[in-house]
């Protein structure tokens, strides 16, 4: 009875880790919310005198983007998810190449 009990728990645990399954997804109002704010970042004309403030923010932005574009792949893909999809890999895209033309060396 234990090892059946054990059995059913490990299953449940298992089954719950599976990305489709599991309720990770990220709400679409979260990455507009984020988009948004990622617009004001780079948008926000940069100062020449603080130059590595400025790159800790891209790089800071940079880096929420991909992990909300991670977090928002484990959801399942419909019409919405993949477009998206596709505006997230256009903000790590944008970050990317911010930090390679203002920050790069």
């Amino acid at each position: 009875m234990k090892r059946v009990t054990a059995l059913i728990v490990s299953g449940l645990i298992n089954i719950s880790t599976f990305p489709a399954l599991a309720s990770d997804c990220t709400p679409a109002s979260e990455i507009s919310v984020s988009r948004s704010r990622w617009a004001t970042v780079r948008s926000q004309p940069p100062k020449a005198s603080d130059k590595d403030a400025n790159c800790r923010a891209y790089a800071a932005s940079f880096y929420e983007s991909v992990t909300l574009r991670q977090l928002a792949a484990k959801c399942p893909h419909d019409a919405d998810s993949d477009r998206r999809l596709a505006a997230l890999d256009s903000e790590v895209d944008a970050f990317n190449e911010l930090l390679a033309t203002k920050c790069g060396t």
